[in-house]
């Protein structure tokens, strides 16, 4: 079991864009279900997890749900690490399973020496909100680093290029959940990334190959879950924003975006699991 030296007492301030409190908790949780079942799998069906001495990565892990799916795919004697900037949406170490340990890390800094080379798979999953444009790049070269020769990375995120407002009839009104998304957009750049849609030749530009993606465009009863999930976000920035007059119109504009996707309007995108092999030694 993890002791309490796993997860530094005082980690560094950090910028992200969410809460980290039971309702994003929740929200990440629910997202994580929502997403193996329109995919079909935790773990791509292409990445070998059979080995007895696995050893797995997953960065950005939030509230390890991914690694608690992942735990069960696996033999007892594999090891399983969350990696984040902070554990404040984790449940506390003494809860964690026996093969599941969380080390803080950043992404955004260098690879620790001991990370080197460790890991047969490497996760990463909503990691949009997070990074810029410019920074995955760098990201993707530290990533190919801690993976063993053969090595796979995951890495799943929604096209925020590919996000539109879909109706169940054509007289629906979608105005308010297209302000609710206009607002954000300029509030914060993180809020809609650019950089997924060349995730697949940035993992080859650095070396990965057998680069494959996976796209999943939602029928409609999963998108509209999708979007109700989803709706949760503007709760949490309203509670995050220190910007008044964002957290009035967040107020104001909420319960009407609800009351349109009632009458049948929701926001999808086209959904992208990418993957790819470090080249054998």
């Amino acid at each position: 079991m993890a002791s309490k030296a796993d997860i530094p007492s005082a980690v560094p301030k950090d910028d992200y864009v969410f809460t980290r409190d039971f309702l994003d908790n929740n929200r990440i949780n629910l997202l994580h279900c929502l997403w193996v079942k329109i995919f079909g799998y935790v773990v791509h069906p292409k990445i070998d997890i059979k080995s007895s001495d696995l050893r797995v990565a997953d960065v950005g892990t939030g509230t390890g749900i991914w690694l608690f799916d992942v735990r069960e795919l696996v033999a007892p004697s594999a090891r399983l690490e969350g990696f984040d900037i902070s554990f404040d949406a984790a449940a506390p170490p003494e809860t964690l399973p026996s093969n599941v340990k969380f080390t803080h890390w950043d992404v955004r800094q260098d690879v620790p020496e001991n990370l080197i080379g460790a890991f047969d798979v490497v996760h990463l999953r909503f990691l949009a909100f997070v990074l810029l444009n410019d920074q995955i790049p760098a990201v993707v070269d530290r990533l190919f680093k801690m993976l063993k020769p053969g090595g796979y990375i995951q890495w799943g995120e929604p096209d925020f290029e590919s996000v539109r407002t879909d109706k169940t009839r054509p007289e629906n009104k979608i105005e308010n959940l297209s302000e609710l998304l206009r607002l954000l957009t300029v509030q914060d750049p993180r809020v809609k990334p650019t950089w997924i849609a060349n995730l697949p030749a940035t993992l080859s530009a650095a070396g990965f190959v057998q680069v494959e993606v996976d796209k999943n465009d939602c029928p409609p009863h999963m998108a509209f879950v999708l979007h109700e999930c989803g709706l949760m976000m503007y709760e949490i920035f309203c509670r995050k924003t220190k910007n008044e007059k964002m957290q009035q119109e967040l107020t104001r504009l909420l319960p009407l975006a609800v009351e349109e996707t009632r009458k049948g309007a929701y926001t999808t995108a086209i959904r992208w699991t990418v993957v790819g092999k470090k080249p054998e030694a």
